[in-house]
């Protein structure tokens, strides 16, 4: 008996938060993401009949939200965007200190995300932020698993570093 794959719509609906979230720890700028990420549900439209309903949708559209982000920063001017706090939308919660420590640690992780490399950076997103394994983020990203775990070696110490280097210069300013 076979699984009948998801519509696009469901797709779109269940997924899009999680595709918006990606794109920009893929280091896309937040006045690209919404562009970016209707390209990344074109392809996914596109190629549906591709995806195996039987395995998890999101090491899936991690692929192409990761293919669809370099190919956004290959063909755009792409800048490199100083991170500000204020122009995130921020929800009403009772108390402004966890709020405002919240978005710290946001731009925190953001800064030094950006600082990886990008060969390091989807490792990194795809184990430690959306919880992949190491065997699913190899066959995502077509590299042996070996592979995966050296990335992710060094792209945890350049994440400490860089979180390191950016609380830093946060202090001294």
């Amino acid at each position: 008996m076979s699984v009948a794959p998801p519509t696009l719509r469901e797709i779109y609906e269940a997924e899009l938060p999680y595709v918006w979230n990606t794109l920009r720890r893929l280091g896309v700028p937040e006045r690209h993401v919404e562009d970016v990420a209707h390209e990344v549900f074109m392809v996914v439209h596109r190629i549906r009949d591709s995806y195996d309903p039987t395995r998890p949708i999101r090491p899936w559209l991690f692929g192409i939200s990761f293919r669809t982000a370099s190919d956004f920063k290959k063909r755009a001017h792409f800048t490199r965007e100083i991170y500000d706090p204020t122009a995130e939308r921020i929800d009403s919660r009772p108390n402004a200190e966890a709020l405002l420590h919240v978005v710290e640690r946001r731009k925190w992780v953001h800064a030094a995300l950006i600082e990886l490399d990008d060969d390091l950076r989807v490792v990194f997103v795809l184990i430690d932020i959306d919880e992949c394994s190491a065997p699913e983020a190899a066959a995502t990203l077509g590299i042996p698993v070996n592979t995966v775990y050296s990335r992710l070696r060094r792209a945890r110490a350049r994440f400490e570093e860089a979180v390191r280097r950016v609380r830093g210069s946060e202090v001294v300013s």
